[in-house]
């Protein structure tokens, strides 16, 4: 967070405050959905950090560069299933334990405007305190040593160095690490309140589960739901909620018929009177002929046998070997396009954040410029006017200064080409995964007659046997 501190504790802690700095005041007093914000302190803190407006300018005052970065933000999503009392308690936990134990001042605010998406915005100091209350370096100069130990001239009358971090707080491992010990807390307080729920920080990638994941809907989004208004993002994640049910009823079907032709293939025994395949075949045939009392009826019982005849004469299949053989075939295919479909959506994904980011940012960007504009006295006012949009223009500007840090290029007009290509392949293997129905149809329509036959085979049986 680079532009102001104090800025952004306004705006989470919903108060009035002013930037000593430039002299900007910042009023979030009508900010709805803040219902909790405390300031929590290292013991060699000045007490007077207690105050949030004397945090955060001090920040600002002993920042000298102007792109420097002022504050760390964390946000975590509160669990729904804790009081407010119970999610209070977990959040002071996890700040002291994990950033105020380690020098950290830290500023926090629950938000919840009773839409079902509890959060909490942690705001941290990136310098650390001296044991007498004062700032100190974020990092400190180091003399390069050769193997002896002893300085290496720089051939300009100095030595040669370099910059290290005087904290491991900018650590990238940080990041996966916090993520990870608020899934731990987090499920200890729910396991303290007896709720079964759990947590998990891993993606479902991380996880092992090929399953796709639905899309952050975002406050105003669900609201809209929640009124029966369908949105972008709601249809999105209904047609992943839909392509997930069929990736399980496939793998489901699919197991079942594997496992079942198999079996047949390792039993099977030369048979007289033709092979088990062609029997049950003429098995299934006869059911569906009995079953249709109606010409509609007749109509549709010649075409479900004529696919069945189609899928065992267009594979070659006249043993239950050669059955199981398709059918292990089918399940490689399965998981052959479930892993790239699963690939797909997982990019496609990221694709759409990226591109949701940069929409956001070319369309508030005039007004965030506008703002630079604008006279001193008036400043204040224009903030106020168009505050919502000003903070989605940060949002959005810091996402892609994140994105750029880590080593992307911000390239839209390429993003926007390779969602056209990845849906395009991701279209083409769901169809390919749906043409699958018919054929794991038929094989379980053998499987229903080998059933019938081996419960007739029973019942004839036992009939002898009397």
């Amino acid at each position: 967070m680079g532009r102001s501190a104090v800025a952004a504790a306004a705006y989470r802690s919903g108060e009035r405050l002013t930037n000593e700095w430039d002299g900007r005041t910042h009023d979030y007093t009508h900010k709805p959905g803040v219902v909790h914000t405390e300031i929590m302190l290292p013991a060699h803190a000045p007490p007077e950090f207690s105050d949030r407006s004397t945090l955060w300018n001090s920040v600002e005052q002993i920042e000298k560069a102007s792109d420097a970065q002022l504050a760390r933000e964390i946000e975590v999503a509160l669990p729904v299933e804790l009081s407010r009392a119970e999610q209070l308690a977990l959040v002071r936990a996890f700040v002291k334990d994990n950033f105020v134990d380690a020098g950290m001042c830290a500023d926090f605010a629950l938000h919840d405007k009773g839409d079902g998406n509890p959060h909490a915005h942690i705001l941290l100091t990136i310098r650390p305190l001296r044991p007498d209350g004062k700032w100190g370096p974020k990092c400190r100069k180091v003399y390069d040593l050769d193997s002896q130990g002893n300085r290496i001239p720089d051939g300009k009358g100095g030595w040669k160095n370099h910059r290290e971090d005087t904290t491991d707080w900018n650590n990238r491992e940080n990041a996966e690490k916090w993520r990870a010990a608020w899934a731990a807390y987090a499920n200890r307080a729910l396991e303290a309140a007896g709720r079964p729920e759990r947590i998990d920080h891993r993606s479902y990638e991380r996880q092992g589960v090929e399953k796709i994941p639905s899309i952050h809907m975002g406050v105003a989004a669900s609201q809209m739901e929640r009124k029966g208004i369908q949105t972008e993002k709601g249809n999105i994640n209904r047609q992943i909620a839909a392509d997930n049910k069929l990736l399980k009823e496939l793998k489901a079907r699919i197991t079942r018929i594997y496992n079942w032709s198999k079996e047949q293939a390792q039993a099977e025994q030369p048979q007289g009177g033709g092979s088990l395949v062609t029997r049950l075949y003429e098995a299934q045939a006869e059911v569906n002929r009995n079953k249709a009392r109606y010409r509609s009826g007749r109509i549709k019982a010649l075409q479900e046998n004529a696919k069945l005849l189609a899928f065992l004469q267009g594979n070659g299949i006249t043993s239950m070997q050669e059955l199981y053989e398709k059918v292990s075939a089918m399940n490689d295919a399965y998981y052959d396009l479930r892993g790239k479909i699963v690939k797909a959506e997982r990019r496609l994904a990221v694709l759409d954040e990226r591109l949701e980011m940069w929409a956001q940012y070319e369309k508030y960007k005039p007004i965030r410029q506008k703002l630079d504009k604008v006279k001193p006295g008036k400043r204040e006012k224009y903030q106020q006017e168009h505050r919502a949009e000003l903070a989605d223009f940060d949002a959005a500007a810091d996402f892609l200064k994140r994105l750029k840090e880590s080593g992307e290029a911000i390239t839209p007009k390429a993003w926007r080409a390779e969602v056209a290509k990845l849906t395009a392949q991701k279209d083409f293997d769901y169809q390919k995964m749906r043409d699958m129905r018919d054929e794991i149809k038929a094989v379980e329509n053998l499987r229903k007659a080998a059933d019938r036959l081996a419960h007739e085979g029973q019942h004839q049986q036992k009939e002898t046997e009397r």
